[in-house]
């Protein structure tokens, strides 16, 4: 089987694109931790969550993390966030009249 580059969606669970973006998320959250050598306990006060969370989420158990809190997290890490939207790639776009 070839891989559709999301093990998310290649696995058939629900929603594989916002899961993707909350692993990649959550994989930078864990770098910055990493690189800055902050204990979990550390980038828990940081973070404003406790202690277990903070290793729920290097851990890659995100099901109780939006993406949007996510987010969140990296800003309070000083960490920039850029969103940039493109069309989807072999899809056409027609016009709607309103």
């Amino acid at each position: 089987m070839v891989s559709s580059g999301n093990i998310f969606a290649d696995l058939g669970l629900p929603d594989p694109e916002i899961r993707q973006v909350k692993a990649e998320i959550a994989s930078r959250i864990s770098d910055v931790i990493e690189e800055r050598k902050l204990t979990q306990a550390q980038a828990a006060q940081i973070l404003g969550i406790d202690q277990p969370k903070v290793s729920a989420l290097v851990r890659g158990k995100l099901s109780g993390f939006t993406l949007d809190r996510l987010l969140r997290f990296l800003n309070d890490l000083d960490v920039d966030v850029e969103i940039r939207l493109t069309p989807a790639k072999g899809k056409a776009h027609t016009a709607v009249a309103a």
